[in-house]
């Protein structure tokens, strides 16, 4: 505190300096303990509530401290997903059985999950090492305190990471705690991303018995039929869809554009230039509309409406 002046803001800004630069080295932590001990009340302005890097590493370890696992989990995601290029969870206290034996499975899962908050790339090799402390934390959470959807949204880290594998079989031993829906929506995203797309499909379609009447899951496999080419099959899913939920704008729009690319029909063309402006995602209406506008015998003056719905 000397040299910061008597400032707990600096001293903390200082200790992450130092800590990113040395993630395992625990003199930072006993630094940062110590002043946790001795101006308690001064450390906790600077970590409650704060929003900055420092802060919430600084956050991390306090919660440690303090007993609270699972902010500080929470707190070790959120810096991770700003700055992965740190080995932020070689800290000592993040494989230290007081951690592993408290922190819900629900935490963890949630603190993976921000891990990928800043769409900062993952699949690296630097990465995959970074995330050993994370994948012996999922192992001792599984151990005692397995949840399936929990397990299923750790699943979904290790996929952005490049483990397939490991998330794959993260995948399987959610299975043994509870079939789920959402383990084999993870399960099919890990698939596509290994480039299988019939087991991907068949991971869909096992989602799509667990929970039927989720209009959703008829999207996404709607979706992966037209990626194949086949769209009569992608309209008919699309459809079933809209027996569920028949005001989705999402799929009306989807269910217009295969028609209108399978049998050229002016009528699913127009559909979907009426419900394309509700669609959120740009990159999805312009994919649906190119889609829609390869469909045969179309009228000029329709692609013309339709292609000037085009986000670029």
């Amino acid at each position: 505190m000397a040299h910061c002046g008597g400032d707990p803001a600096e001293a903390v800004r200082h200790l992450a300096a130092a800590i990113a630069a040395a993630p395992s080295d625990p003199e930072s932590y006993a630094v940062l303990a110590d002043l946790w001990r001795d101006r308690p009340a001064d450390l906790a302005g600077v970590v409650d509530g704060g929003t900055s890097l420092p802060a919430v590493l600084a956050l991390s370890y306090v919660s440690f401290l303090r007993g609270d696992m699972d902010t500080a989990a929470l707190a070790m995601g959120s810096v991770t997903g700003a700055r992965p290029d740190v080995a932020w969870a070689d800290a000592p206290w993040f494989g230290d059985d007081r951690f592993l034996g408290s922190v819900s499975a629900d935490a963890l899962a949630e603190a993976a999950m921000r891990t990928m908050d800043h769409g900062h790339d993952l699949d690296s090799d630097g990465m995959r090492e970074r995330v050993r402390p994370w994948r012996a934390a999922f192992d001792a959470v599984v151990a005692g305190r397995p949840a399936a959807q929990a397990l299923a949204r750790m699943a979904i880290m290790l996929r952005a990471c490049g483990l397939v594998e490991a998330s794959l079989e993260l995948c399987d031993r959610a299975d043994a705690v509870e079939r789920v829906m959402f383990t084999e929506v993870v399960r099919a995203g890990t698939w596509r991303k290994a480039g299988d797309t019939e087991r991907m499909v068949a991971a869909f379609e096992r989602a799509l018995v667990l929970d039927p009447a989720n209009w959703s899951l008829h999207l996404d496999l709607a979706d992966v039929r037209a990626e194949q080419g086949d769209f009569a099959e992608a309209a008919r899913l699309a459809g079933e869809g809209l027996r569920h939920e028949p005001a989705e704008p999402a799929l009306r729009a989807a269910a217009a554009a295969y028609r209108a690319r399978h049998t050229g029909a002016p009528a699913d063309l127009s559909t979907l230039i009426e419900v394309a402006p509700l669609l959120p995602n740009p990159a999805y209406r312009d994919l649906l509309i190119d889609l829609a506008c390869a469909g045969p015998g179309l009228p000029a003056e329709l692609l013309a409406t339709a292609r000037g719905l085009r986000a670029g």
